[in-house]
């Protein structure tokens, strides 16, 4: 890697740290510049404003990240009920870098920016529907291989999922507990139950 691309990087992994623990609106780019060392020159030199930035993350640093944790799981699925669980269960319970005081990046990001910036919200909106229909193709699959009732509806699932995924978050966040995480996973259990 060249250094100039291995600044870039360092200055992307950097800048969202801080935002994620920090919030989008509240982390000035001064502080992305003293945090990672690099000149007010170096930055500008790799990103025309923060905005930019801010959509590098997306597009770079949680694509592939989001890639590997959401969409990965469901191409040798069999049994996407027990897909889906496993990675609830992985992604609030075992994960260590997603911290239940600071919620879930993309939803982070979701809140503070989508309803301001249409490049922002078209970015998130392409990561929620990769989700969307990774776990609805797996759902059909399952419905075809008699792992699911052939009368669920898959987007009805998906949302459901997605939607209760980040609520759970932001519950977490709000109670700093991961107690509350349990309580959703039991319920999930319930209703995949009722789907088999």
């Amino acid at each position: 890697m060249k250094k100039s691309e291995a600044t870039r990087l360092n200055i992307l992994r950097k800048a969202f740290e801080l935002i994620y623990e920090k919030g989008y609106q509240t982390t000035s780019v001064d502080e992305i510049i003293a945090t990672t060392q690099v000149t007010k020159g170096a930055f500008y030199y790799h990103f025309k404003t923060k905005d930019e930035m801010g959509l590098a993350i997306i597009n770079e640093l949680m694509r592939s990240s989001f890639q590997d944790t959401f969409i990965d799981p469901f191409k040798l699925s069999e049994n996407p009920l027990d897909t889906i669980y496993n990675l609830m269960e992985n992604i609030l319970m075992d994960n260590e870098f997603l911290k239940v005081e600071y919620g879930c990046p993309t939803s982070n990001f979701t809140q503070e920016m989508a309803p301001w910036n249409i490049e922002f919200t078209k970015a998130l909106n392409k990561l929620s529907s990769e989700w969307e229909n990774a776990m609805i193709e797996a759902i059909e699959k399952g419905k075809k291989n008699g792992k699911v009732q052939p009368d669920v509806n898959a987007k009805g699932v998906a949302i459901f999922v997605m939607s209760g995924y980040w609520g759970i978050r932001n519950l977490g966040k709000l109670e700093n507990s991961k107690s509350i995480y349990l309580v959703y996973l039991k319920q999930l259990t319930s209703y995949f139950n009722s789907l088999r």
